[in-house]
């Protein structure tokens, strides 16, 4: 079981090298001494040089030991090299270099340089560690040290030569891959960064995120709530003021049949009025759109305005009449009627009249008055019986990209336009001549 669960468990190139470094060294001098053990004969080792080898083999164990105890702590690739590795490091070379002396076979044990002086010595002393060692692998492929003949002496020369090449190119191979692995752990780094500076700015995002969704909120309602306002001031208030004008009419009169005919009247527009409210709660058309065009609907109601009021009107259409959207129909009609219920309220006008102009990708609506007027640039306080008409009309016209204009004099009448785009009705293309 144990053996199952550590085969599942992956070991990393890293940590390989950490057990090479930590348990090589014993196995190489181990092997390197055993071979020397028996290459005895064969290399004409004396007893003393028998003995010597024994101690350095010793003191060999003793300088691993010490270095096992003084380098744990942090993994091997994240060491920077310090004053004990570089110590340690001399001291094993010098031992490798007499080892060899006295056996070249102990070349195996020294071939340990080549591994660790990366991250043993500094930058500057690595190539010197290296030919050190290159040395000593010559020596020992040439037969051993000191060499004995020319003919050895030549050879040693052209081994180290290629030892001392080998070494270089593996150095500068071994200092690439270590830039390599400096710039893989900056952008790593910077990833991380960039990582976490990235989920700074998503919270970030969040939050303004779930702030829009409150702003949008609050901008609803408060759209709603002007929605409700300027139909409430359409609908109910023009409808009001009617139903009060036509009382007084009857409060003022001693006729029977025309206090009925009144009284008629104001029961009319009370029953219109709460329609429209109704419509208006339910975010509807104006009921006048249900079965007429705006043309039809806004002449019949400047012919109801002008029964209602006593005022001469008259109405006026120019270019060819199409089908409108829905909701430029509606703003149309409500602009209509706001400016003649302003004319009726404030303008005590003799005559009226509204023009609905088609120009192309246009479409403008004008009612004009010969009524008092007044000066346009005289900022006229909010209240409850003036102020909100003119307001409400160019909101409504902003609402679908159109624009209100007021032009008038005191004394000289009232001329109110509005432009918007025509926006055709949805099945205009198809069905041209199609009345609502």
């Amino acid at each position: 079981m144990t053996t199952a669960r550590a085969a599942r468990v992956p070991v990393s190139v890293e940590e390989r090298w950490e057990q090479f470094h930590r348990w090589g060294p014993y196995a190489l001098l181990a092997l390197s001494t055993v071979v020397s053990a028996l290459s005895v004969d064969a290399f004409g080792m004396t007893r003393s040089a028998q003995y010597t080898a024994g101690a350095l083999v010793v003191l060999a164990v003793v300088l691993q030991l010490c270095r096992g105890r003084v380098g744990r702590g942090r993994p091997l690739h994240e060491r920077e090299p310090s004053a004990a590795g570089l110590v340690y490091y001399g001291l094993r070379t010098v031992i490798a270099f007499l080892l060899t002396w006295l056996n070249p076979l102990f070349a195996i044990y020294a071939v340990l340089g080549y591994f660790d002086s990366g991250h043993l010595l500094p930058e500057r002393a690595v190539r010197a560690g290296l030919l050190v060692h290159a040395v000593i692998m010559a020596g020992s492929q040439s037969g051993g040290l000191p060499p004995g003949g020319l003919l050895q002496w030549v050879l040693f020369a052209g081994l180290l030569l290629l030892n001392g090449s080998l070494t270089l190119v593996f150095a500068h191979l071994s200092r690439r891959e270590s830039e390599v692995a400096a710039e893989r752990s900056a952008t790593i780094t910077e990833l991380e960064q960039a990582n976490a500076r990235l989920e700074q700015a998503l919270e970030e995002n969040a939050g303004l995120h779930a702030q829009l969704l409150v702003q949008a909120r609050e901008a609803g309602v408060a759209d709603e709530r002007r929605r409700l306002a300027a139909e409430i001031h359409d609908t109910i208030a023009q409808g009001l003021t009617g139903i009060i004008a036509q009382l007084q009419v009857v409060t003022a009169t001693s006729d029977p049949e025309l206090a009925r005919e009144h009284l008629t009247r104001a029961a009319a527009l009370a029953r219109h009025s709460l329609g429209e409210a109704r419509r208006s709660v339910r975010n509807l058309g104006p009921a006048a759109l249900d079965h007429d065009t705006l043309a039809e609907a806004l002449k019949k109601a400047v012919a109801e305005w002008s029964d209602r009021t006593g005022v001469r009107a008259g109405f006026t259409v120019t270019g060819t009449e199409e089908p409108l959207h829905d909701e430029v129909a509606a703003t149309l009609l409500r602009i209509a009627q706001e400016a003649l219920a302003n004319t009726a309220r404030h303008a005590a006008a003799d005559r009226a009249g509204v023009t609905l102009s088609y120009m192309g990708h246009e479409i403008t609506l004008d009612v004009r008055d010969d009524g008092r007027g007044f000066d346009p640039l005289v900022l006229r306080p909010r209240s409850g019986s003036n102020g909100f008409g003119l307001d409400g009309m160019r909101a409504r016209a902003e609402r679908i990209a159109g624009t209100v204009t007021v032009e008038s004099e005191v004394g000289g009448g009232t001329a109110v336009s509005a432009r918007v785009p025509l926006v055709r009705h949805a099945g205009a293309d198809r069905h041209p001549d199609r009345r609502r």
